[in-house]
């Protein structure tokens, strides 16, 4: 089977070259020689030829595969010195390799003449160790080709390469395994004669295309086939060894080579399951194998894919946004921070723990800038002072922070990306830059157009609430109207106890609508016009308590004097004790502290109760129209810190879930205003 399929593979492959060679007709296009290329064609369908209709063993074998090497290495010659001119260290490498391959056929020859076993068996060693040096000069020739080929040569050096490279590899392969066994490997031999037909068919329909369509080969593929490569050359060196500690331990070989291939095996899987050789083999391969750092295009496709990421379970938009961008610099960890005038406050983080947030001052300086900031410059000293100064000093302190990148949507900072240090740690270089910069404004414009989406929902959401409540107040309007005309009435017939009964059941049937007018409202939405003044705290939040004795047991602590507005502080408290109720259970009183210190007064609503995560404080809690609860409007807590602070409060809250939450309202005291006054 084995034999059918090297006799057949390589007829085929010899039938490929040998149509190249006849329809030649663009090889001295570019400042290739057409007849050196036409020589070199017929000499590889010469070589296959033999290996399809001759004996593995037949002295023609090597001799056709020395004349092909030749052939080929001359034109590769006459290419190089056109185009490129040549060195004493490059011809150097022409004559080694022409050397090897004069002697590797000298070595065959030398075969046939009557010698003994152990004769034969060192000059067959000599022979294979002559083709690998060959074969490893022909790969080094055929890189220093492609990588010299310039203008109109180009568009035909890459197949040609390839080509060469298939063959000389091959050779390589089969000559390690003559060397450690004695023969080449069938199996090799049964896939060469396929793999070089599909390899000349696809040069012949390169070549007729001409410079108009080039043949590169993608970066992903580069790599796998390197991997390859190198999954080969460490089975090789494996193999060697095994086949060297045969030789040379004699009775415990067997246990050696074990151990040689267990190593070897466990070895590997270290390797390829070490992030940071990984990390490291891909820096290597980018710098010194391609022109650019980046596969633009798969880097592009991936980065929008993560953004555009559909489905329930996907991640929100900001993460996403950051692994996105973390992920072009093999960043293990990324924070987002979002803009508004005190500074950068920390939104969203991917594998990052720790919230910070900045100054105002950092957002001018990116904002006027645009500048992708180093931590390391600053870290070190070499930054300018107007960059290290806007930095905040936690950035500073966290060594694995490394980068800084600015969101620009047009001229305005939307946020800023904190990158975390790749495994392996570099500085950036002008790809590196030019391409933050670009998905930075990508990034900003996806933020930018997320937020006005939210912007527009909630002043659609503002517009159907102000439609409902039009519609509430037409039905307040009737109940008012029919409660004025009972007041009215109720002057002439106050002593007819039919009219009193009538009265009775208005009232009721009243109640009741407005009753279900509130449950639909959910929360009073009108504005105060009252003034701040001086307001006894505990004296409010004592009526509160009062109000809820029947619902809830609330314990109230402390005293204070605060500049506040009457109605609305009472209406905020009154909210956010109902609210505590709801969510505690029946045994667990809600707690209103009062405290005074420093000029404030501070008011603690504590309970026991569910808690909310703290994706929800973050993202929902003080929106409009947001609430846990399913039948809520999500005015309340939107409401309540307008009003506090219109008077200069602030409102802060803490909880989790399970173990309850705790909203503090901090407003100026009396007393310090009186006193500033």
């Amino acid at each position: 089977m084995i034999a059918a399929l090297i006799l057949w593979g390589h007829a085929l492959a010899a039938l490929a070259f040998g149509l190249l060679a006849f329809g030649q007709t663009w090889g001295s296009r570019g400042g290739w020689p057409k007849g050196a290329l036409i020589v070199a064609l017929a000499l590889t369908s010469l070589w296959a030829l033999a290996i399809a209709g001759l004996d593995a063993h037949d002295i023609t074998h090597p001799i056709v595969i020395a004349i092909r090497n030749v052939g080929w290495f001359v034109l590769m010659a006459l290419v190089v010195r056109r185009h490129s001119g040549s060195g004493i260290a490059l011809a150097s490498v022409y004559a080694v390799a022409i050397g090897m391959t004069v002697a590797s056929a000298v070595l065959a020859l030398v075969g046939t003449m009557p010698i003994d076993a152990a004769g034969v068996e060192a000059i067959d060693h000599a022979r294979f160790a002559c083709r690998m040096m060959e074969a490893i000069a022909g790969l080094v020739l055929v890189h220093h080709l492609y990588a010299h080929a310039q203008g109109g040569a180009r568009w035909l050096t890459t197949p040609v390469a390839l080509l060469l490279a298939m063959l000389w590899g091959s050779d390589l392969v089969e000559a390690a395994f003559g060397y450690l066994s004695g023969e080449a490997a069938p199996a090799l031999l049964a896939t060469r004669g396929f793999a070089l037909t599909l390899i000349a068919t696809l040069f012949g329909l390169f070549a007729r295309a001409g410079n108009e369509r080039s043949l590169a080969v993608s970066r992903s593929v580069a790599m796998r086939a390197l991997g390859g490569l190198a999954f080969i050359a460490y089975a090789c060196g494996t193999v060697l060894l095994t086949a060297l500690a045969g030789r040379a331990i004699g009775d415990h070989a067997r246990i050696a080579q074990t151990a040689i291939v267990f190593g070897s095996a466990t070895a590997l899987m270290t390797l390829l399951s070490t992030p940071w050789l990984r990390a490291w083999t891909r820096v290597m391969l980018a710098k010194h194998l391609f022109r650019l750092r980046y596969d633009y295009r798969t880097e592009w496709q991936r980065f929008t894919r993560t953004l555009g990421m559909p489905g329930p379970d996907a991640d929100p938009l900001d993460r996403r946004i950051v692994r996105a961008i973390a992920e072009l610099t093999d960043s293990p960890a990324g924070l987002l921070l979002t803009a508004h005038p005190q500074g950068l406050e920390a939104a969203c983080g991917w594998n990052w723990e720790g919230h910070d947030g900045s100054e105002a001052a950092l957002v001018r300086f990116l904002e006027g800038t645009a500048r992708i900031v180093e931590l390391d410059t600053i870290r070190q000293g070499e930054a300018v002072t107007q960059e290290a100064m806007a930095i905040p000093a936690w950035m500073i302190a966290r060594q694995e922070a490394w980068v800084l990148v600015p969101l620009i949507h047009h001229s305005t900072l939307v946020g800023a990306i904190l990158l975390s240090r790749p495994p392996i740690d570099r500085a950036l270089d002008w790809e590196d830059l030019d391409l933050l910069r670009i998905v930075g404004r990508q990034a900003a414009s996806y933020l930018a157009e997320d937020r006005a989406h939210d912007a527009l929902a909630d002043a659609r959401r503002f517009e159907e609430f102000n439609r409902r409540f039009a519609f509430i107040l037409h039905d307040i309007k009737n109940l008012v109207s029919g409660l004025t005309l009972v007041s009215r009435n109720a002057e002439r017939h106050a002593d007819n106890p039919e009219f009193r009964a009538d009265m009775i059941a208005t009232l009721q049937d009243s109640a009741t609508r407005m009753n279900a007018l509130l449950a639909r409202l959910s929360q009073h939405h009108r504005p105060s016009t009252e003034s701040p003044q001086p307001v006894d705290i505990a004296a409010v939040a004592n009526r509160i308590a009062v109000a809820r004795r029947a619902q809830h047991r609330v314990e109230v602590t402390g005293q204070g004097l605060a500049i506040a507005q009457p109605g609305g502080i009472e209406q905020i408290l009154g909210h956010l004790v109902q609210n505590a109720i709801e969510a505690s259970v029946a045994d667990m009183p809600v707690t209103i502290a009062v405290r005074q210190t420093a000029g404030r007064v501070a008011i603690d609503i504590v309970d026991r109760g569910v808690g909310m995560s703290t994706a929800f404080i973050r993202d929902q809690l003080f929106r409009p129209f947001a609430s846990s609860k399913p039948t809520g409007f999500g005015i309340g807590a939107f409401e309540a810190r307008q009003l506090v602070e219109a008077v200069g409060g602030t409102i802060a809250v803490d909880s989790r879930e399970g173990a309850g939450t705790c909203f503090t309202i901090t407003l100026p005291a009396a007393a310090h205003l009186e006193v500033a006054a």
